[in-house]
């Protein structure tokens, strides 16, 4: 079987079910270019064919699974070419996102990222890589939702899905990466609360291709070009 069986879906809804597989392949339980079938997932949830049919083309239509006719259905492959894509695309977009996020004067949302760095500093602490990327995502979530530019969003939501299986392959393969990434946020989210655009940006701009340039060699090593 495919997957370790967990407890079946208590009702039949394909975005639940989307939910659950787009969660291990994020965090790597199915595995790159991993086959997919419906009669598997189908078993393993405890429902139809119905709404896995309709909760694998969710994941299509967000780039984690791949179908071709007569060759069936697999997770999407992640490869070195594939990362450069996903990365310089973010360079850009996160830095806008960032600036516009640090331009706004909701004073309330902001303080919220006092208590995200306390909880990555704890997670690096313990060297709890799941738990750092956890919260780094909801960091994320929250400049997005201060920026309130909804076209800017949209197209960081085409590539987040893509984007967070690197993510979290380079907090668990590097501790140097959480680190790095722990001290960058910690300046981001002290310029965006401080309403410093310019700073926020450059710094967002920075991190990102620092964890895209140390990372490349590591990502073509394990995935391939």
């Amino acid at each position: 079987m495919i997957l370790q069986r967990l407890p079946k879906l208590a009702a039949a809804i394909p975005e639940s079910l989307a939910e659950m597989l787009e969660e291990e392949i994020i965090f790597g339980r199915l595995k790159s270019e991993e086959r997919l079938t419906e009669e598997v997932v189908a078993e393993r949830y405890g429902v139809s064919r119905s709404p896995v049919r309709e909760a694998l083309r969710l994941l299509e239509r967000d780039g984690l699974v791949i179908r071709e006719a007569r060759r069936g259905i697999w997770v999407a492959p992640m490869s070195q070419r594939d990362f450069d894509e996903v990365y310089t695309c973010r360079i850009a977009l996160e830095g806008l996102v960032a600036r516009q996020a640090a331009e706004s004067t909701d004073a309330v949302r902001k303080r919220e990222f006092r208590g995200l760095l306390v909880e990555l500093k704890e997670a690096q602490a313990r060297n709890d890589a799941r738990q750092f990327f956890t919260v780094d995502v909801r960091g994320s979530a929250l400049v997005y939702d201060l920026a309130a530019n909804r076209t800017l969003t949209r197209l960081l939501q085409g590539l987040e899905k893509q984007a967070l299986r690197y993510r979290f392959h380079a907090y668990e393969q590097d501790p140097k990466i959480v680190k790095l990434s722990l001290d960058d946020t910690a300046r981001i989210y002290d310029a965006i609360t401080a309403g410093d655009g310019d700073a926020a940006q450059t710094m967002t701009e920075k991190l990102i291709r620092e964890i895209w340039q140390s990372m490349r060699e590591k990502v073509r090593d394990y995935f391939g070009q």
